[in-house]
């Protein structure tokens, strides 16, 4: 969890772990101590992990979704809802709440960072290890979908 792993993340990551160790155990040499060995198979794991998630994030389809929104001519197929006056209502902090889990962990997590907690692009690309272009791109796509999913939302409640 240090790793910046949810806690059901964090669990299958060391299994993988213990299963990789226990597959190559015959292959340590004793060279260095067992849980250093462990460390180092820990940190191929989660850089694995990272790299999955981001191949998962690049088949995004916030692409699509962004395109559907335009006419060919460029104007907007659907303007976006006025959701100004429900800021106050109690349904709308239920409705951002719900938005933001679902969207994927690394946006999540960058829309926190940048967003909520006001981290410059230099800390939040030093934490999550992302250069800044990944950043912004995630930034982007993680404010399009919560306001594509506050927008269904907000006018489910309207009518």
């Amino acid at each position: 969890m240090g790793m910046g792993f949810r806690a059901e993340e964090a669990e299958d990551l060391v299994q993988d772990v213990f299963i990789v160790f226990l597959e190559t155990l015959d292959r340590f040499e004793g060279r260095s101590q067992v849980r250093t060995w462990l460390f180092g198979i820990l940190h191929r794991k989660a850089l694995e992990r990272r790299r999955s998630r981001i191949r998962e994030e690049r088949q995004d389809p916030i692409d699509e979704v962004m395109e559907a929104r335009f006419n060919p001519n460029g104007s907007w197929a659907c303007p976006p809802a006025k959701l100004d006056r429900d800021l106050e209502s109690k349904d709308l902090r239920k409705a951002i709440e719900e938005c933001m889990e679902r969207l994927p962990e690394l946006q999540r997590r960058v829309f926190v960072l940048r967003d909520m907690e006001e981290v410059a692009t230099e800390e939040v690309c030093k934490i999550l290890d992302i250069s800044s272009t990944n950043m912004f791109v995630l930034t982007f796509r993680a404010r399009n979908r919560l306001r594509e999913c506050l927008e269904r939302k907000m006018a489910g409640k309207q009518e």
